[in-house]
């Protein structure tokens, strides 16, 4: 059997998600730049997308 989790290892956990998820953000925003100046070979609409989302998930979470 395992114990369950203590309060401060759920806020341990909660914190890393959350700091994955604003780099996942930003490498998101990069591509997108990376995507709408031409620099990867990608349709443009997927470059703006990606920004928009990688904004999003920066900011809001």
């Amino acid at each position: 059997m395992s114990a369950s989790p203590t309060p401060e290892d759920l806020a341990k956990t909660r914190f890393f998600i959350l700091n994955l998820m604003r780099i996942l953000g930003v490498v998101f925003v990069v591509l997108g730049l990376l995507i709408v100046s031409d620099k990867l070979a990608w349709p443009e609409l997927v470059g703006w997308i990606l920004l928009a989302v990688g904004l999003a998930d920066f900011f809001v979470m």
